[in-house]
């Protein structure tokens, strides 16, 4: 498959309001380019225009394009692959105020509304306007290393604080607003987005909660001891952690992830700052089902 490849269909005149359409397919999961092809046609069809982006792989800079490289007049980015596809798309392009819609190639798929099944039907109701936009909160970060300031990335999801190196757990200091909060040991720690809580924060045993929430999730990983919990913490704090000795050679190393991508690596006394974004992701919503049913249906199918 060839990265970054860009396909454009145009055809007749259309007289409802969105007509301009972006495709980002990940090529692992729509490898033979079926399904794009038929969205492409279709969108045609109905006196679309619409442009293509076949993303490589989702831990690539090619897993998007390049703001510069959209057309202006693009109104909704359409996202074929699964929510990792969706996540990664979101960030690159955030700053072009965009909204997106997924369909989900993948399993689970949360943050992905449609299917395959149900993808023509959406296209209809996105000309026709007849869908909301949600607002999604994320994180960015920067990091403070031997004093100096490196600013770091942007999450939709998650900013995930990891160990490297032998299997050894690390120490991680948090200040919540400049005030000390704890200090967690074990395999790292997850801050969160409500829009991530159903990725890696719930898999590490953190909770759910509504996406459209304002609130920023701290869970640990593998915490070494029992009784640590998830603790919940308001959009607007700003939370710090720190690397700490647990060992006298301190040769301790943890690497800070911003949805899974951008991997830094922390030094003992080295600390990364997390705060809210000032950008948001925009996704499309067309279903009135409300999350707790989307959630429902998820675990049924998937369980």
């Amino acid at each position: 498959m060839i990265s970054g490849a860009w396909w454009t269909l145009r055809m007749g005149s259309l007289t409802n309001n969105m007509k301009h359409f972006l495709i980002i397919t990940n090529t692992h999961k729509d490898e033979e380019r079926r399904l794009t092809e038929a969205v492409l046609s279709y969108i045609s069809e109905k006196g679309g225009v619409c442009h293509c982006f076949f993303s490589e792989g989702e831990q690539t800079a090619q897993a998007a394009p390049e703001i510069s490289e959209i057309p202006k007049e693009t109104e909704c980015v359409l996202v074929l692959g699964g929510d990792g596809t969706l996540i990664r798309a979101a960030t690159r392009l955030v700053r072009s105020r965009i909204p997106l819609i997924g369909v989900n190639l993948g399993t689970l798929g949360y943050l992905c509304e449609l299917e395959e099944s149900s993808v023509f039907g959406a296209i209809d109701r996105l000309m026709a306007d007849d869908c909301l936009v949600e607002q999604r909160m994320m994180l960015e970060g920067y990091g403070i290393k031997a004093g100096a300031r490196a600013d770091y990335g942007i999450a939709l999801n998650d900013v995930v604080i990891h160990r490297t190196g032998p299997l050894s757990m690390v120490r991680l200091r948090v200040l919540v607003n400049g005030e000390y909060l704890n200090t967690f040991c074990g395999d790292g720690l997850i801050l969160s987005t409500p829009t991530g809580s159903t990725g890696y924060n719930m898999s590490a045993g953190g909770p759910i909660v509504e996406p459209k929430a304002q609130m920023i999730l701290i869970t640990p990983i593998n915490p070494h001891n029992l009784g640590t919990r998830s603790i919940v913490i308001g959009a607007e704090d700003e939370v710090a952690v720190e690397l700490v000795p647990r060992r006298h050679q301190q040769d301790e190393t943890v690497e800070v992830s911003f949805d899974g991508d951008n991997a830094e690596k922390l030094l003992v006394g080295d600390r990364v700052v997390i705060r809210r974004a000032q950008e948001t992701a925009r996704i499309c919503r067309l279903s009135n089902e409300s999350f707790l049913e989307i959630l429902g249906k998820k675990m049924r199918t998937y369980t």
